[in-house]
């Protein structure tokens, strides 16, 4: 078990970045309100101490360094109403899918959306349960799987739907990779804390209007079972982040659609783990001086 509780990556007011063990008040529990934490000295992933030295948060970053994650796979179709409203039949195993490194970002970062993603209609969001592996995993049997587990996160699994499915050559990765389409956060909430991950709120709310609100009762494959079939002869390391799949609600799976345009703000919230809010910002293509 670790240490802490509420894990989180910020910059300090100081001008140094620290892991540190989030300090809420008393009956709160969004990490994306906190305004200070203990700061965490060594290995998160071994061993580690928190420290009585207390630092102020300037600002949350995403709760693991880059160096710090290993692979980011991600599952689609996971909620029973969410692959109705895709018009696509329940599926019999776990529908993987891969996102680079390069598209985490924090939980108050910017979306950027490149001018290549600009050229058709399509930005959508997903709210989805995050799942950081603490210790290395393989083949291991369901009952034991949330031993795995360091903790929880939630997060934005942006998509761009004409990319992901008509230029997406048939896989799904080319519309949900580009750079900073996946901030998460605003913490991670460990088993400490959360002991059943399969009884939590989830919901996304798009300029203040709520989108997409569920539970993680409502997954097809629960964690147990996801971490147990992702872990069949594939090793799952310390640092690995699993994206659980996203309830209905989607821009895609409305009439009219619903899609997203420069300067919406979007925010994905998850039941005792807290709110990540972005802003949607359309980016010019960089010309190269001569």
């Amino acid at each position: 078990m670790p240490a802490f509780n509420r894990l989180i990556r910020f910059l300090a007011k100081n001008g140094k970045t620290y892991y540190g063990d989030a300090i809420l008040p008393e009956g709160v529990t969004d990490i994306a309100k906190t305004k200070k934490a203990r700061v965490i000295k060594g290995d998160i992933f071994g061993k580690h101490e928190v420290t009585d030295q207390i630092a102020d948060v300037r600002l949350l970053l995403a709760p693991l360094a880059l160096e710090d994650v290993k692979t980011v796979r991600c599952l689609g179709l996971n909620y029973a109403l969410h692959a109705k409203e895709a018009g696509l039949p329940l599926p019999k195993y776990p529908v993987l899918f891969f996102k680079p490194v390069t598209s985490l970002s924090g939980p108050a970062d910017p979306i950027p959306v490149h001018p290549i993603a600009q050229e058709e209609l399509g930005l959508d969001y997903e709210c989805e349960l995050v799942v950081v592996i603490g210790k290395e995993a393989k083949d291991v049997p369901e009952d034991k799987a949330l031993d795995y587990v360091l903790g929880y996160a939630v997060g934005n699994d942006v998509s761009h739907r004409d990319w992901q499915v008509a230029r997406g050559g048939g896989q799904w990765s080319l519309g949900k990779g580009f750079d900073g389409w996946a901030p998460y956060g605003p913490g991670i909430v460990t088993s400490n804390i959360i002991k059943d991950p399969q009884t939590m709120k989830i919901s996304t709310r798009l300029n203040g209007q709520t989108v997409q609100e569920s539970n993680t009762a409502d997954q097809i494959f629960n964690v147990k079972q996801t971490i147990s079939f992702l872990s069949r002869g594939h090793t799952l390391l310390p640092g690995d982040l699993i994206w659980t799949g996203t309830p209905s609600g989607v821009g895609m799976g409305r009439n009219p659609k619903l899609w997203m345009k420069d300067g919406d703000i979007v925010e994905v919230e998850l039941e005792g783990v807290g709110v990540v809010t972005n802003k949607v910002e359309f980016t010019k293509e960089d010309v190269p001086k001569l």
